[in-house]
């Protein structure tokens, strides 16, 4: 079993920084997901930051989630400086 979320912060162009249980931090690129169905609704700038770390992962706050395993494997190394 992959990490869990413990942190994610909004950041510019649909990103968003992560932060694992583990002690990773990893940076996630939104923005291919915001053709599919509900996700367009990610574009609005004030839906995108409505995301918070829920149960492990994270979810939106028109109840859009995304699977923590997605999170953690497609995730890339970040380190915040």
């Amino acid at each position: 079993m992959n990490p869990r979320v413990k942190y994610v912060k909004p950041l510019e162009s649909y990103k968003l920084e992560l932060e694992f249980d583990n002690g990773e931090k990893k940076l996630f690129d939104v923005s291919p997901f915001l053709k599919i169905g509900k996700f367009s609704e990610l574009k609005n700038d004030n839906m995108f930051k409505s995301v918070v770390s829920y149960l492990g992962s994270i979810q939106w706050s028109n109840g859009l989630d995304l699977c923590p395993d997605t999170l953690y494997e497609n995730g890339v190394p970040y380190n915040v400086k």
